[in-house]
C-alpha cells in the first residue's frame, strides 16, 4: 500500500529513501495505530453498546459493577493493527499474511465465544474452543513451514552454543506455544488494563528481537540466529500502537473490555513473533506474568481436586490479591511493572553466551 507507493516514487525524490528503513516504518506504524485508536476509539465504544455482557463467573463481588460494560474491544485492536501494518509493511513478505491469518483466526474463535456469552450467557464449550485453537494454530504453523522453511533449531537462553534441532517435532512444538500463549493471555484478562498493560512491553521486546534477528550483522554480534524477520518489527509496532490506544479506554475504570476476541488473538500474535524470531523460550521469562496466572489456575484446580483445599482465595492469582484488599488499579500497575522488569531482563540476556 503506502509502502509500495513510496517505493514507486523513490526514483523521483531521494527523501523517500527513508521508507526503505524498517525502523522508520515501525515508528510510523506505531504512531499511526496509536492515533487511529485514540481518534476512533470513542466512536467504536459508542457503537459497541450491543456487545454489553456480564462479568465472568467466579470473580469477586466487587466486579458486579462492571456488568453491561461493552466488550469485544479486541475487534478494534485487531482492525487498527491490521490496517496499520498492511499499510506500512512490505506485502510481498509471506510473514505479513501469516500474522494476519493468525490474528484473524484466533480472533474469530474469541468473537464466537464472546458472542455466545452475550446472546446465550454462556460461551462455547471449552473442549471445542481448545480444538479450534489447535486447528488454527496448526494452519498457521504449516503456512509458516511451507512458505518460509524456518529453522527447526531450538535456541536455549544463556546457552547460545547449544541449539538442539527438533526436526519435524518443531511443528507440534510451535502449535503448543501458540495455543499456550493464547490461553495464558486469556486467563490474565480479568482486571481493567491488566492483560493489555502486560502485553505492551512484551510486544516491544519481541519487536526488537525480530528487528535484531532480521539483520545479519546485529544478529551475529549478539550470537542470535538470523531469521529474516525484520518486517515483523513493523507488525509488532502496529500492535503496540493499537494496544496503547486501547489502554487509553481500558484503564481503570474501563470503558470497554477486549474480550476473548482480543486476548486469544493477541496472545497468539505475541507467540508467533517469538517463534519467528527464534526466541520462544524467552517468552517464558518476558511473559512471566502470563505464566504465573496460568500456573495459579492449574495449582488451584489440582490442590482442590487432590487435597480438598484451595491454595489461593480465588484464581487466577490477580483475584487472590483483590480479596487480600489490594485495589484493582494497584494490582494492574504493580503487575505491569513486573512485566516491564521481566522484559528488561530478557534484553539483558541477549549478550550473554
Amino acid at each position: 500500500m503506502f509502502y509500495h507507493l513510496t517505493l514507486a516514487l523513490h526514483n523521483q525524490a531521494s527523501v523517500f529513501n527513508v521508507f526503505h528503513y524498517v525502523s522508520f516504518r515501525a515508528l510510523m506504524a506505531l504512531l499511526t495505530a496509536l492515533f487511529l485508536s485514540i481518534g476512533f476509539g470513542a466512536k467504536f465504544i459508542e457503537q459497541s453498546q450491543i456487545f454489553r455482557t456480564r462479568v465472568r463467573e467466579y470473580t469477586p463481588e466487587s466486579h458486579q459493577i462492571k456488568n453491561n460494560t461493552p466488550t469485544m474491544g479486541g475487534i478494534f485492536i485487531l482492525l487498527t493493527a491490521l490496517v496499520t501494518f498492511l499499510t506500512w509493511c512490505n506485502l510481498a513478505r509471506p510473514e505479513v499474511w501469516i500474522m494476519a491469518f493468525c490474528l484473524i483466526g484466533f480472533g474469530g474463535i474469541g468473537f464466537w465465544d464472546d458472542w455466545c456469552k452475550i446472546k446465550y450467557h454462556k460461551g462455547i464449550k471449552e473442549s471445542l474452543k481448545f480444538l479450534l485453537q489447535i486447528g488454527v494454530a496448526t494452519a498457521v504453523v504449516l503456512l509458516w513451514w511451507f512458505s518460509l522453511s524456518p529453522s527447526t533449531k531450538l535456541c536455549i537462553p544463556l546457552a547460545k552454543n547449544f541449539s538442539p534441532d527438533l526436526g519435524y517435532l518443531f511443528i507440534p512444538w510451535a502449535i503448543f506455544v501458540l495455543v499456550a500463549a493464547s490461553n495464558a493471555v486469556n486467563l490474565t484478562d480479568g482486571l481493567d488494563g491488566l492483560a493489555i498493560g502486560s502485553l505492551i512491553p512484551n510486544f516491544a521486546t519481541f519487536s526488537l528481537l525480530c528487528y535484531i534477528a532480521g539483520h545479519t550483522a546485529i544478529a551475529a554480534y549478539l550470537y542470535i540466529p538470523f531469521a529474516g524477520t525484520s518486517e515483523m518489527t513493523i507488525i509488532g509496532a502496529s500492535l503496540i500502537g493499537a494496544s496503547l490506544g486501547f489502554l487509553w479506554y481500558n484503564t481503570y475504570p474501563a470503558q470497554v473490555f477486549m474480550g476473548d476476541v482480543g486476548s486469544l488473538s493477541l496472545g497468539a500474535g505475541l507467540a508467533l513473533m517469538a517463534l519467528m524470531s527464534k526466541h520462544e523460550l524467552l517468552l517464558i521469562i518476558s511473559g512471566g506474568l502470563f505464566v504465573l496466572e496460568t500456573c495459579s489456575v492449574m495449582a488451584q484446580v489440582l490442590s482442590y481436586k487432590f487435597l480438598g483445599r484451595r491454595l489461593f482465595r480465588m484464581a487466577p492469582i490477580h483475584h487472590h490479591f483483590e480479596l487480600l484488599g489490594w485495589q484493582e488499579a494497584k494490582i494492574t500497575t504493580r503487575f505491569g511493572i513486573v512485566s516491564f522488569v521481566l522484559c528488561l531482563f530478557v534484553l539483558m540476556t541477549l549478550k550473554i553466551r
